[in-house]
């Protein structure tokens, strides 16, 4: 499968994971009559990811997430070469979703966005956890899932249960720290949010990639200690 069509793939995955996701945050969340809170928002998180790793899992291996493409390279099972064109069409994709979340959050006339589930720490934090304990959050939890990610899609593995794994893996990731940074795990994820939301959560972005990216390269090489064969 050629570059384009696998960065093509790449970004309406990544579309998928955050009009998902964020969406269900967004839209359906603060509304009592909807009702679904901290369970229902990581459970749509966890199906963005199922649902897509099974429709272009094959095409462009179903990253959706900076991190994850950083540490597949650092893991080796992914070329250098093809990580920053991943970054942006993974970015590209978060954006656009965004907007078109904006554009329908912002249907209503007395529509409040509050911080749009952009991510933070401190004063952003939903639990107003500290920039040390947001920072930790996100690299443990990344790690863990480029560790999931890593063994899930070996080819040792049982086969076809990948995305299923990796989905459910998401979606508990998401029910142990939306409390502390809102959950991203996912720096194009966090971009995309910080863009509309603005202010204060822009000026925090920096965390929810150094952090994410940092935790994907150490849960892959781990992996791949772990994992190698003798």
């Amino acid at each position: 499968m050629n570059l384009g069509k696998r960065l093509g793939a790449e970004f309406i995955g990544t579309f998928w994971l955050v009009l998902g996701g964020c969406g269900s945050a967004v839209l359906a969340a603060l509304f009592p009559q909807v009702g679904i809170g901290l369970l229902g928002v990581s459970l749509a998180f966890g199906l963005t990811v199922l649902t897509m790793a099974f429709a272009i899992g094959h095409i462009s291996g179903c990253h959706l997430n900076p991190a994850v493409t950083a540490g597949l390279v650092a893991g080796g099972r992914h070329p250098a070469g093809e990580l920053l064109p991943y970054w942006v069409a993974q970015v590209l994709g978060a954006t656009a979703a965004a907007a078109v979340l904006y554009l329908i959050a912002t249907g209503k006339a007395d529509a409040k966005l509050g911080g749009f589930a952009a991510n933070g720490y401190g004063e952003l934090s939903i639990g107003k956890y500290s920039l040390t304990a947001g920072f930790v959050c996100e690299v443990v939890m990344t790690a863990v899932f480029l560790f999931v990610i890593m063994g899930a899609t070996d080819r040792r593995a049982p086969a076809g249960f990948a995305p299923i794994a990796i989905g459910l893996c998401l979606t508990l990731i998401h029910l142990i720290s939306i409390p502390v940074t809102q959950t991203s795990v996912n720096p194009a994820r966090s971009t995309s949010q910080a863009l509309f939301a603005g202010g204060a959560y822009l000026s925090q972005l920096w965390l929810f990639w150094v952090a994410p990216l940092l935790g994907g390269v150490i849960g892959a090489i781990v992996y791949k200690t772990v994992a190698s064969e003798d």
